[in-house]
């Protein structure tokens, strides 16, 4: 279950628009708000991001260790072995802000999903499943948690994906997000790709590719 202490940012008094934004393997919901002024958002969009908290749980890879995970990975092999009832459960809790935010006003295409690594895995799974259309996922560095067969993916084929990968990434392997991209096309999404001169990160110039998607998903 996620923990309540969810950290929001609110660049309006009044938000008309969410991006709720999933952290990293070990790290946590603090690991993102700072990036925000990098998105060069227009000043005159009311955006609430909100960034959850992963569980606190043990990752195999990591020796057991307990940390924030939104899964227990099991094994690092091209394509990763990992819990699928944890990742539901992640799926199921990142669902339910999704539908309070709904139910709060927010108009579902106006719901973007935003994830890094792990988070982003999640953000995939989450946005391709939920029942309702959102306004898209951006997912970084990251790759799909589980087989796109495997995926309830009931999003329409309209829905805007961006995905973003570090040329030089030694955690998640460029060829895991490029399986990702060219399963998501087979099922007939057009996912926009773009890579970086960057490792395992976020860069300057990957959070401004970034910051122009979802202000032109989000502009009037």
């Amino acid at each position: 279950m996620i923990d309540n202490d969810m950290i929001m940012v609110e660049t309006q008094p009044a938000c008309d628009a969410v991006i709720i934004w999933m952290h990293g393997l070990g790290a946590d919901g603090s690991d993102f708000p700072p990036t925000i002024p990098y998105l060069r958002l227009p000043k005159e969009l009311a955006v609430r991001f909100l960034f959850p908290n992963a569980p606190e749980q043990a990752v195999t890879i990591n020796g057991g260790m307990v940390m924030r995970s939104w899964y227990d990975i099991l094994s690092m092999n091209i394509g990763r072995e990992i819990s699928e009832t944890q990742l539901q459960t992640s799926v199921t809790d990142i669902s339910a802000i999704v539908t309070h935010q709904i139910e709060s006003g927010i108009a579902p295409e106006r719901i973007l999903l935003v994830g890094f690594s792990q988070g982003g895995a999640v953000a995939y799974e989450t946005g391709l499943s939920y029942p309702a259309n959102l306004g898209g996922i951006a997912a970084m560095s990251t790759y799909l948690p589980r087989p796109i067969q495997k995926i309830n993916n009931v999003a329409a084929l309209s829905m805007p994906l961006l995905s973003l990968h570090g040329e030089y990434d030694d955690v998640v392997p460029l060829a895991l997000g490029e399986s990702a991209v060219m399963q998501l096309k087979q099922k007939g999404y057009q996912p926009d790709w773009q890579t970086f001169k960057m490792a395992h990160e976020v860069s300057v110039e990957s959070l401004e590719v970034l910051g122009r998607w979802i202000a032109k998903r989000l502009m009037p």
